[in-house]
């Protein structure tokens, strides 16, 4: 019977569990070797390790504040999320 592992991240060095049932399912899918890095670890490198930025803009619909994920040209509208829902 598998017992609870405590593992060291190879990202941060911060202890977690590497919990018995864990153990038990990569076991059955044949993984041979135990994780390296804590699950906010696994999970900001699956995410590509950053947020996006988000530049904000005056909604060239209603003139309130938009925040999109690009930066705004001054030759292109821009609209805020509930008249670019509208527009589609």
């Amino acid at each position: 019977m598998t017992q609870d592992k405590v593992l060291i991240c190879k990202d941060c060095g911060c202890e977690f569990i590497f919990s018995a049932g864990e153990q038990e399912f990569y076991a059955e899918k044949g993984f041979t070797n135990e994780p390296q890095r804590c699950k906010p670890c696994r999970q900001a490198r699956k995410n590509g390790g950053h947020q996006r930025e988000m530049f904000t803009a005056v909604c060239s619909s209603c003139g309130g504040e938009a925040k999109v994920p690009f930066q705004p040209r001054e030759d292109r509208p821009v609209y805020c999320s509930d008249c670019f829902s509208r527009q589609r």
